[in-house]
């Protein structure tokens, strides 16, 4: 996976960790190790403090989840265009998870994949990407063999029936997704057309009604009609169509 004509240059498995993301978010701080941030790859067999958005934790047992992070540079990517980046890793999950297990899952706007019936999807995947210029460090928490402990509506590969995944094999099929998505994200400076068109089929949000909690109390409800060129979600309410760049969202039924 590192120096097999992959975009990864360090590839490191510890055994426990609290974070993997503060981890590299720390590194990236270090004035002697900054650079290493970009092109690597930090996985954790055990990571016992996992944050989600908003500071949600999200960790299991040791050997039950993939918990990896990796730094991506952005250097002369527009900002505009970062918010891609969470998208495309959620493209790569499913992908990768449907190559290895044959499982389809799709994606709840802006970080979660959800898999299982249609009416009682779970959550098998988050992720959290955290700016460390000139890198964005990308975290990806999977549910193999057992869900997060405490967090309700999650579900895991086991649970929905590939009681044998083998993570090493969804390790590289997620690094080499992700590879994929990224070089060509790079080299359009934002969503290629191929991410973009991916993404919109994948997505479970397009064309569900939705409540939007927005930062700093606000909520929209109304039915999501698609995801602009900045990676945000458009949401027509009824009386005006709004354009979201962070929130939670809950899809109505």
């Amino acid at each position: 996976m590192v120096g097999a004509g992959l975009g990864w240059t360090r590839l490191d498995v510890v055994e426990r960790t609290a974070s993997t993301n503060a981890d590299l978010l720390a590194r990236a701080a270090s004035p002697d190790r900054g650079a290493d941030v970009a092109g690597a790859v930090l996985i954790a067999e055990h990571q016992t403090a996992g944050r989600g958005r908003h500071g949600r934790g999200w960790s299991a047992g040791p050997r039950t989840q993939i918990t990896m992070s990796v730094g991506v540079s952005v250097v002369d990517v527009p900002v505009a265009a970062w918010g891609w980046l969470s998208l495309a890793t959620g493209v790569a999950v499913v992908d990768a998870v449907a190559a290895v297990t044959g499982i389809r899952a799709g994606l709840k706007w802006p970080n979660d994949v959800l898999a299982g019936p249609p009416e009682s999807r779970g959550k098998l995947a988050g992720i959290l990407a955290e700016v460390a210029r000139p890198a964005v460090v990308i975290g990806v928490g999977l549910n193999v063999a057992r869900a997060p402990d405490g967090v309700e509506g999650a579900t895991s590969l086991r649970g929905l029936g590939a009681a044998e995944a083998d993570r090493g094999d969804l390790v590289r099929a997620l690094l080499t997704e992700l590879d994929r998505r990224i070089v060509a994200w790079r080299a359009a400076r934002g969503a290629d057309a191929a991410l973009a068109a991916d993404y919109r089929a994948h997505s479970l949000t397009i064309g569900t009604r939705v409540r939007a909690h927005l930062p700093g109390g606000g909520e929209l409800v109304g039915t999501a009609t698609g995801i602009d060129d900045q990676g945000r979600l458009c949401l027509d309410t009824g009386h005006q169509t709004a354009v979201i760049s962070a929130g939670d969202v809950v899809h109505l039924r």
